[in-house]
């Protein structure tokens, strides 16, 4: 809440643009993109026809479509020399530090890099979405000692992801799920990740730029951190008969549980819900079920104890897991997706651009006078 001065800690409920990319009402537990909800769109649409709706305000037609995957598959082979970067970085380094490292080398190779052009700003775009993928499954590869896979220009965004991390073609359900979880995460109004992506924009700085900020905010535990620190916490209780236990002591303790509650949601993440439906059917059919069976119980006795909520990070720890993606890939996974959220702001910022320059409220000491070197023992 504001205080006498005018400060609200957190800019919580500061409304700090407009925007046509995203309707969040928390009250109603309601997410739309460009007005479509978003039970629609992870039920019925492709990762790759939500991006075009997030960058042209419409969903495409079949013909722009096309042409906008074909695109996608011409952008995602990897640059040579990226490969070579991932080569030498340190295999034990975290993947969020990998992609800010390597996504800033892209912006050094673009053509485009310092264009900020409507024109120049799309092409870059579509390249970040395709790379963006590319990178973190190429790092995986490499850190295991294995050859990248090539990306295959038959499959499309998701079933091209999980194909590049683990070397072999999904299953079908697979990429169902995984897309739709793409589409979940695409995009999420001014989180803190997207709100350093725009006020790097507002610099007039390049897409990459605000692209590895956005990268350096969603790294964080309370950010996109969170679904890791979900799985780990479910490989912690270990079995379903042990999350009462679990709950009580680590709250005893006051522990923190990651994947609960919300800044904005008042009546329930409504990306959470279609995200439990997602991961029942995919740990099920991967013979990974005790994950979701875990993570009911986590859920049931952290409501029981704190009347608190999951949020969109706290099923898709098991959904990502029965995928087979690795825990530590679970935050990537996300910047994944959200490039589509973050290069769609930078082109709304840049098409009505005014420096992004809040205030602070000093509370230090009032004026004090100078004293030379000599006189302060």
């Amino acid at each position: 809440m504001p205080t006498e001065a005018g400060l609200i800690k957190g800019l919580e409920g500061v409304v700090a643009a407009t925007t046509r990319l995203c309707h969040l009402d928390g009250v109603q537990g309601r997410l739309a993109y460009q007005g479509h909800d978003i039970d629609d769109l992870a039920r019925r649409a492709s990762f790759e026809e939500v991006v075009w709706l997030l960058w042209h305000g419409e969903l495409p037609r079949a013909a722009a479509l096309e042409g906008f995957r074909k695109e996608l598959a011409a952008a995602r082979p990897p640059e040579p020399l990226v490969l070579k970067a991932l080569k030498l970085l340190p295999r034990e380094m975290h993947p969020m530090r990998v992609l800010q490292t390597t996504i800033a080398l892209l912006g050094a190779l673009d053509s485009d890099a310092e264009d900020n052009s409507a024109e120049a700003n799309r092409r870059k775009a579509v390249r970040l979405v395709a790379q963006m993928a590319t990178i973190t499954a190429a790092f995986h590869r490499v850190r295991q000692g294995k050859r990248p896979a090539p990306p295959r220009p038959e499959l499309g965004h998701a079933a091209n992801f999980l194909y590049m991390v683990a070397g072999k073609k999904p299953k079908a359900v697979q990429v169902r799920a995984f897309d739709a979880a793409l589409v979940l995460y695409a995009e999420h109004e001014m989180n803190a990740s997207t709100f350093t992506t725009r006020v790097i924009a507002s610099t007039l700085s390049d897409m990459h730029s605000a692209v590895a900020g956005g990268l350096g905010a969603l790294k964080g535990p309370l950010h996109g951190g969170a679904g890791e620190a979900v799985m780990r916490t479910l490989q912690e209780i270990g079995s379903a008969d042990q999350a009462e236990a679990f709950t009580k002591k680590a709250l005893a303790e006051k522990r923190r549980l990651m994947g609960f509650g919300h800044r904005v949601y008042k009546a329930g993440d409504p990306r959470a819900r279609i995200l439990r439906e997602l991961a029942e059917k995919a740990c099920r059919q991967s013979g990974e079920g005790r994950w979701f069976d875990i993570a009911v119980r986590l859920h049931e006795a952290v409501n029981r104890e704190k009347g608190l909520i999951p949020n969109v990070d706290f099923y898709s720890a098991p959904l990502f897991y029965a995928l087979g993606i690795p825990v530590d890939l679970f935050v990537p996974v996300i910047a994944v997706s959200r490039i589509a959220g973050w290069t769609a702001h930078v082109l709304e910022q840049h098409a009505d651009n005014r420096l992004i320059r809040p205030r602070a409220e000093y509370v230090g000491p009032a004026h004090r006078p100078f004293r030379p070197l000599a006189e302060r023992d």
